[in-house]
């Protein structure tokens, strides 16, 4: 791109700063205390201001508020958001830089700020502009423009509850080099050598000493009997020092999955599935779902152990479905 041009894209992009990014969106929902309780559980926050409706009575809130970082949940628009209106500055903006040569986007960082805590009831409205556009700039992922949108938050009377600032980078991804395959700088290794290796520890060796013999252990305190898992030289229950091991029946369920797709890793073959396993005895840990495509995995699935030995000096407990 010539300098002219560039300076002519520049003028463009700068039309775009002040503008409304998007019409203003309300809440769908008011703040209410089922969501804050659903945030509170999934991020383990045991702040009794945001779940004890007695103990936020008697706080300085006066009841129960919602954590500060749910500013931009309640405005979340879904899985199945409805599509942006023809007329929206943000999306005119992508697409000026996307016909430029700049087709890849990235987040690259995120602001808040707060001027009150969010109480049940409250009815968020959202309204978002257009910040700053950057010049051209060379990064490590290619050259390309920084945008950011600043969004204000405000409650059913029209007091500002909360600002955000995101800023993303729309940048030219790199051309591969003359000779080589188009998609070799995405493709990750055929045949990887070898995994990471994890650290062991003597709070940990035990486990991976069983994996070797074929045998899924649990560290179990030796005074209450709790089970723990990742283990750890202390019981969380009753502060016990001692402890055994339990053998797993290796039999549980997925509770949570993610499919992993990109960057590649050395080591691994993508797409593949990282879960959280449940199992029969309580604990969870975290493996690998083989033996099945990744769009086949489910929650709630079925799953038992497998020991899978993934390099010459590695066995690794991973799980399969369960048969029958």
């Amino acid at each position: 791109m010539s300098v002219t041009e560039t300076a002519t894209l520049m003028d463009r992009l700068r039309e775009f700063v002040g503008k409304p990014a998007g019409p203003a969106q309300v809440a769908p929902d008011a703040v209410n205390e089922p969501m804050i309780r659903h945030w509170a559980e999934a991020l383990g926050d045991r702040d009794p201001v945001y779940t004890d409706t007695h103990f936020a009575q008697w706080s300085v809130h006066g009841g129960l508020v919602a954590p500060p970082t749910m500013l931009q949940v309640w405005n979340m628009r879904g899985l199945r958001p409805v599509a942006p209106p023809a007329e929206n500055a943000q999306s005119a903006l992508m697409a000026l830089l996307d016909e430029a040569g700049f087709t890849s986007i990235v987040a690259t960082n995120c602001e808040q700020s707060y001027e009150r805590y969010l109480k049940p009831g409250d009815v968020v409205t959202v309204t978002s502009v257009i910040e700053s556009v950057s010049e051209e700039k060379k990064t490590g992922l290619g050259t390309g423009h920084f945008f950011a949108t600043v969004a204000t938050y405000c409650d059913q009377t029209g007091a500002v509850v909360g600002r955000m600032m995101q800023r993303y980078l729309k940048f030219r991804p790199p051309e591969a080099k003359a000779g080589a395959n188009a998609n070799a700088a995405v493709e990750a290794p055929k045949k990887p050598a070898r995994r990471p290796r994890p650290a062991i520890s003597p709070d940990t060796a035990f486990f991976w000493e069983g994996a070797t013999k074929g045998e899924l252990l649990i560290q179990r305190c030796a005074a209450c009997a709790t089970l723990r898992h990742p283990p750890r030289p202390m019981c969380g229950e009753c502060g016990s020092l001692e402890w055994d091991t339990l053998r797993s029946s290796g039999r549980g369920v997925v509770y949570s999955f993610v499919v992993y797709h990109h960057p590649p890793v050395p080591a691994f073959d993508i797409p593949y599935v990282v879960a959280l396993i449940e199992l029969e005895e309580g604990t969870r840990l975290v493996s690998n779902v083989v033996g099945i495509t990744p769009d086949e995995v489910r929650i709630g699935m079925p799953v038992e152990v497998t020991f899978e030995k993934v390099d010459d000096d590695m066995i690794l407990p991973l799980f399969k479905p369960r048969e029958g």
